[in-house]
């Protein structure tokens, strides 16, 4: 840790000498001049100093001292550099236009020159993903900022801490974990759609109905992982006002005031103490979320019953036995931060990538007809009003479902719901052919990389399924970076792709999905918070089959 501070910090230090430098220059010739006041003084040194840090690090050190000056860079002024341009679009929009334009490792700046790189190069992924990945933290200020809701779990530990957490989170995450759970997916996705069915019944010719689905979803997941995850009944789908629900609502609000402080405070932490109702809010939510993880854990622990399969519990065991044999089990802090983790990145990913499905499916219809073609193929079982809650669930597996995981694979490609990270080197480090300084600020937008012709080829910016049966020779596993690679990817990946196929099972086989006209289309208003969002949701017209 202390390390990781010390590299946060060393990049701005050299920043204020020649500040420091003018600053001494013009302290000396003011104080030779004694008839000047002390206030033009002031005024004296710092009309020299000012200018002269403007000027240092906005044009002369970005190209003529940065280590960095030689990596291809997009044109510009460094003084404001390309933020504009940044906020002004989907995020990772402009990063994947730069790489197609200058290549896989691109540098841009933040304003008064402050650099920053964005990696595509496959070499240079394995690098940071694969051989050395602990050499890339998250940044102190992005880790404070989202610590406040998802806390220290896995998710944002570093280097041994997070080596120590994810090994002992891994069992709980296996195929074979993940199958003794699955019943509880398909009870839930049941739920939703009997919910569905009783709101179409209350229209007016009964056969359809307007939903805004990531609403929906998202009360779904988040019943999902409670049960699943920790054994908790939280049943959002039934009571949408409840707390732990009302929570994660406010936490993503986009109005434009929230939008503004949420970006404030990854670059300067103590604005969360700006007595605003988007922090009064953040300070609630985190409240109420702290408060549910730590009755989750005690609530476990009382009980720590061997009957129990979810992955708490197995966690929670585990755990126990570590501590017998003497070895450093997971602190009660740090089993509650995961909790808070996958309460918040466990089911508002998830429901995001289902929702972002539905939309494109309602505008493919031809996929979708060829998809739920699939199911009924595979489990015809689940269009039959008598039979489908009847099976025995746990021998269903959605992964024979060839066409299903094209679908699944192409949505998480074509909008990642998590759409790039960033990270910061402890240690100088060669990506591609460049050598990196310690304190750099590097991102891996998937966003860019997921669409970049140089891996996915002419059609890189089309929603095709079938595509996955035809990789193209430019492909390699970086070219899919929605989950990341190694052992900082996502390690509830599997548990995401089988709930994200059970939910579509389901939801197909009783509904068909059409785009809602009266309404922007909601790619045009995608938002960036953690998860990469449409702004008001999605609504679609839903019609029972």
């Amino acid at each position: 840790m202390a390390a990781q501070k010390t590299a946060s910090v060393a990049p701005f230090r050299p920043r204020f000498m020649p500040l420091m430098l003018t600053s001494t220059l013009a302290a000396g010739v003011v104080s030779r001049v004694s008839s000047v006041s002390t206030a033009a003084a002031l005024i004296l040194l710092y009309a020299i100093a000012i200018p002269s840090y403007v000027i240092y690090w906005s044009w002369v050190y970005p190209y003529h001292v940065s280590p960095l000056r030689h990596v291809p860079t997009v044109p510009g002024n460094p003084l404001y550099g390309q933020l504009f341009d940044i906020i002004g679009n989907e995020v990772g929009v402009c990063q994947r236009n730069w790489h197609k334009q200058y290549g896989p490792i691109v540098r841009y700046f933040f304003p008064l020159g402050t650099e920053r790189l964005s990696i595509a190069d496959d070499d240079a992924l394995k690098q940071m993903t694969v051989k050395n990945p602990y050499n890339y933290p998250k940044p102190v200020g992005a880790r404070k900022w989202m610590t406040r809701i998802l806390g220290e779990g896995i998710l944002l530990a570093e280097g041994t801490s997070h080596v120590h957490q994810r090994k002992a989170l891994t069992p709980g995450f296996s195929i074979g974990s993940i199958r003794t759970l699955a019943p509880i997916f398909w009870r839930k996705s049941f739920l939703m759609a009997k919910l569905w069915n009783q709101e179409i019944g209350l229209s007016k010719d009964k056969k359809s109905g307007t939903f805004e689905v990531l609403e929906w979803l998202n009360r779904t997941t988040l019943d999902i992982i409670s049960e699943a995850g920790f054994g908790t009944n939280v049943n959002s789908l039934e009571n949408p006002d409840t707390p732990l629900r009302e929570a994660y609502r406010k936490v993503f609000v986009f109005d434009g005031l929230s939008r503004l402080m949420h970006g404030l405070q990854t670059l300067f932490p103590l604005t969360k103490y700006i007595p605003a109702k988007m922090n009064r809010d953040m300070e609630a939510s985190r409240g109420i979320i702290l408060g549910s993880a730590t009755k989750i854990i005690k609530d476990k622990q009382a009980s720590a019953n061997p009957a129990d399969k979810d992955i708490l519990s197995l966690l929670v065991r585990d755990n126990l036995k570590l501590q017998a044999s003497g070895e450093a089990g997971l602190s009660f802090e740090t089993m509650r931060d995961q909790v808070m983790t996958f309460l918040g990145a466990g089911h508002d990913t998830t429901a995001t990538g289902v929702t972002w499905t539905l939309h494109l499916l309602s505008k493919h219809v031809d996929i979708q007809s060829k998809l739920r073609d699939e199911i009924r193929q595979h489990y015809p079982f689940l269009f039959d009003p008598n039979t489908m809650e009847n099976v025995d669930t746990s021998k269903v597996d959605p992964d024979h479902l060839p066409y299903m995981d094209n679908v699944c694979r192409e949505s998480l490609r074509y909008i990642p719901p998590i759409p790039m990270t960033v990270r910061e080197l402890v240690e100088d480090d060669k990506l591609g052919e460049y050598i990196v300084p310690k304190g750099t600020t590097v991102l891996v937008y998937a966003n860019a990389i997921n669409r970049l012709p140089e891996y996915w080829g002419p059609t890189a910016d089309e929603f095709d399924p079938d595509r996955w049966d035809n990789l193209p020779d430019s492909y390699t596993t970086n070219a899919f970076m929605t989950f990341l690679q190694g052992p900082r990817g996502c390690i509830g990946r599997k548990f995401a792709e089988t709930e994200m196929k059970i939910l579509l099972c389901v939801l197909l086989s009783q509904f068909t999905f059409a785009r809602d006209e009266s309404v922007q289309d909601p790619e045009e208003l995608k938002m960036w918070r953690l998860v990469l969002r449409p702004r008001d949701g999605v609504q679609l017209k839903v019609n029972k089959l």
